[in-house]
């Protein structure tokens, strides 16, 4: 998921993929707990992800707020 890719959804749009990536980042979290987690580097790119998308959201408030 690329930034770019991302500017071109609405907020509605991200605001649900920020809630499936919150979702995945917990399901990752209660495996590693369990002792179940088969990629570790996956926390990071989620992680890496949702700020990506926080920061378009951010973007776009921004330019809504200035017309």
């Amino acid at each position: 998921m690329s930034a770019k890719d991302l500017r071109t959804k609405s907020a509605a749009e991200l605001q649900k993929e920020l809630l499936d990536l919150r979702r995945e980042q917990f399901n990752l979290r209660m495996a590693r707990a369990t002792g179940q987690a088969a990629k570790p580097d996956q926390f990071s790119k989620v992680r890496r992800n949702i700020a990506r998308l926080k920061t378009v959201q951010g973007e776009q408030r921004r330019a809504a707020k200035g017309k």
